[in-house]
This record gives C-alpha cells, sequence and structure tokens, in this order.
C-alpha cells in the first residue's frame, strides 16, 4: 500500500478551515490585556484586607464602594461575552443567508468569483465557493441571483 504525501485541493481547504478555526479559538485567550480583569481586581483587594493595618482598618464605605466596583466590572465582563457571542451568531447567519448566492471572495490579492454552496457554523463560519472553504471575514460582496 503506497501513502500519498501531498492533498488533493478539498482536502487543503478542510485542513485550512479546521486549523483557522483551532488558531482563532485558542488566541481569544491569549490576548495579552493591559487593563485588570476581575480576578486582579479580587486579588488586590484581598490583598488590601490582609495587610491592612490594625490600628486603622478600612472603612466600611470604603469596603462597600470597592465591592460595588467589583461588582460593576464582573457584570461589564459578562456583557462583552454575550456581546462576542450575539456577534459569532449574527456573523453566522449572515454567512448561511449567502447560501446559494454568488460572491466574491478576496485572498490576498486575488478576487474569487463563486456560488455558495455550503456554510460552516461556529466561531469562524466558513463558505464553500468553487470547492475550497473561506473565511466569512474574506466575502466582499453578495449577489442575489
Amino acid at each position: 500500500m503506497e501513502l500519498s504525501a501531498t492533498l488533493n485541493a478539498q482536502e487543503q481547504s478542510l485542513v485550512r478551515m479546521q486549523v483557522d478555526s483551532f488558531n482563532k479559538a485558542i488566541e481569544q485567550g491569549k490576548k495579552p490585556s493591559q487593563n485588570l480583569g476581575k480576578d486582579d481586581f479580587i486579588k488586590i483587594l484581598i490583598t488590601q484586607l490582609t495587610h491592612q493595618d490594625p490600628t486603622a482598618p478600612m472603612e466600611d464605605k470604603e469596603f462597600i464602594a470597592q465591592m460595588a466596583q467589583f461588582s460593576s466590572l464582573e457584570q461589564m465582563t459578562n456583557m462583552a461575552q454575550d456581546f462576542n457571542r450575539l456577534a459569532n451568531l449574527l456573523s453566522g447567519s449572515e454567512a448561511t443567508g449567502a447560501l446559494g448566492k454568488s460572491v466574491e471572495v478576496t485572498e490576498g490579492d486575488q478576487v474569487i468569483q463563486g456560488v455558495v454552496k455550503a456554510v460552516t457554523r461556529g466561531a469562524v463560519p466558513q463558505v464553500l465557493v468553487n470547492g475550497t472553504y473561506y473565511n466569512w471575514e474574506q466575502v466582499s460582496k453578495v449577489y442575489e441571483e
């Protein structure tokens, strides 16, 4: 039995699609941030309480204000995650709406025209045009048939 060391165009596009989806998924957790998150905030608060001067403890008003800030931060974080999920759903819905329509896909300096034959779901929706999967973000125009 002989093994083939090359992939045909369809296999290459499938592998590219899987790699792109995987990379986008892991990059979301790896972005460096200059902002403090809720975990950082709670660590600072615990450190303050642990190392406060026993002769002049933190006042109730300060503690309540910091807890309110923590609660607000947590709510904003949850809203940002919900907006991200909503954006992914809208992007997937938009890609599904292009099914069966003519599109122009930009890949580097090349513009590829064709009809969308299939759409994948997930955080990074992809469309099948002329036998190759492309990220939905690469679609520059959609034409009504």
